[in-house]
């Protein structure tokens, strides 16, 4: 996920917790960093999904 949002050239930064501020389309979203494991959930995935078909990316 983190490497898809820098390679559109989003601003990332770390927030309280386990949680990601992402810089993108002059939007911020933030998002929970998964763990214990390292996957995402599905919710999150159709979330970061459909914003970024708002904006014309096409995973």
């Amino acid at each position: 996920m983190l490497a898809l949002f820098q390679e559109l050239g989003a601003e990332i930064s770390e927030r309280e917790g386990s949680r990601l501020a992402v810089v993108l389309f002059d939007e911020v979203r933030v998002f929970h960093r998964p763990h214990p494991s390292a996957n995402t959930d599905k919710g999150a995935v159709a979330s970061i999904r459909r914003w970024l078909e708002q904006h014309g990316v096409i995973p």
